[in-house]
């Protein structure tokens, strides 16, 4: 799937102009010189909701944030606008408004940003009522001496930077997917605890099985990462958190070094899929590390792959062939320009991931380190 951006002449010519317009002019000189570092091919990459949600516009995530930075923007800034309109998408269950809820029916958010040229970072987890937790993530980043605030905490925050904090951040839709869980998991009220775990889950599984949610949507998340002409990289990734998970629970996506990490003088790396696979071994961290030893973002990817597939060994996220029974994706971009989508496993219904260039849009297919999918069989 390939998609032009719209104005796509315009785009290109503003990127020079917009990065001439932030350029200091020499004295006597006749006109600026544009500061295009050699060799950087500028993109931004995203999860596959970068290029399926549009919120009802004409441009969806990644395409938002390329022509922002096109334009001269901040990198960050570029890419905030683009999750935003995922965030703000009720069709999209998986970030933001809408976002498929805890098991108490509550939609709880996290969010984490990273700018690599100013070496900041902030992050917001268990946020509550706030429909764009990236925004509070880059005023932690802004505002405080701090990287993350969670739970009310982190809501008291935003209301007193000026964000509407509302009653319930479910949809319609969202509402009545948890009350299809609901119905399957606590048909006589309540099990002992044990079964009552293993009915969950299993009534998350059957939900996805029966088309009710996307396998994407019920881990959740969208991880964007981009670089411009100047070779300026910043990340963020937001989501609504693995769906009907216990109240509280936080995931890879607002933890530095997990659900993103960005190292300006390397590149970035986000993630998607089971956040405690990634959160274990810290991994977007692992990947910078590799590609600053001097590795291709495909294999700073696959290094990571790897390292889950080691630490899995509960019997209970095994398949029976013995591989791990759920996936995880890695959006990975060095400060040149190369990129990498890569995950566990790649089903070809849903195996892709987006990215936009000066050529447009488009869905790329995800590098997998195992044959197959995570079911058994």
């Amino acid at each position: 799937m390939s998609q032009k951006i719209s104005r796509r002449a315009f785009v290109i010519s503003s990127a020079a102009a917009g990065i001439a317009a932030t350029t200091p002019v020499a004295a006597g000189a006749e006109a600026p010189a544009i500061k295009i570092r050699p060799g950087v091919r500028p993109v931004v990459i995203a999860s596959r909701n970068g290029i399926t949600m549009k919120n009802g516009g004409d441009l969806s995530c990644v395409e938002t944030a390329f022509e922002r930075m096109a334009k001269g923007e901040d990198v960050l800034d570029s890419l905030i606008a683009g999750v935003n309109i995922v965030e703000l998408d009720p069709e999209d269950t998986s970030v933001g408004y809408g976002g498929l809820p805890n098991a108490d029916g509550v939609v709880q958010l996290d969010s984490c940003c990273m700018h690599g040229p100013r070496k900041q970072a902030g992050g917001v987890a268990a946020l509550e009522g706030i429909r764009n937790p990236s925004l509070v993530a880059k005023a932690v980043m802004e505002y405080t001496d701090h990287h993350l605030l969670v739970g009310r905490g982190a809501q008291h925050f935003a209301r007193n930077m000026g964000f509407e904090v509302e009653d319930d951040l479910n949809t319609d839709k969202s509402r009545q997917l948890w009350l299809n869980w609901k119905r399957r998991i606590d048909p006589l009220h309540y099990l002992d605890p044990e079964k009552r775990l293993a009915a969950g889950a299993q009534a998350g599984r059957d939900m996805v099985r029966e088309g009710l949610i996307n396998e994407d949507d019920y881990y959740g998340t969208i991880n964007c990462n981009g670089v411009n002409w100047r070779g300026e990289v910043c990340g963020v990734t937001t989501t609504s958190g693995l769906a009907w998970k216990i109240p509280g629970r936080v995931g890879d996506s607002p933890i530095l070094g997990a659900g993103l990490y960005v190292d300006g003088e390397v590149g970035a790396a986000g993630s998607t899929g089971r956040g405690e696979a990634n959160l274990y071994g810290l991994l977007s961290y692992l990947i910078v590390e590799e590609m600053r030893r001097g590795n291709h973002p495909k294999d700073a990817g696959m290094e990571a792959l790897r390292r889950v597939k080691r630490n899995t060994i509960e019997a209970r996220l095994l398949n029976n062939r013995g591989m791990p029974n759920f996936n995880i994706n890695f959006y990975v971009i060095n400060n040149v320009g190369d990129y990498a989508g890569v995950g566990m496993y790649a089903p070809e219904d849903r195996s892709q991931y987006s990215v936009c260039t000066e050529n447009g849009a488009e869905l790329m297919d995800f590098e997998p380190l195992l044959e197959g999918s995570p079911v058994d069989g």
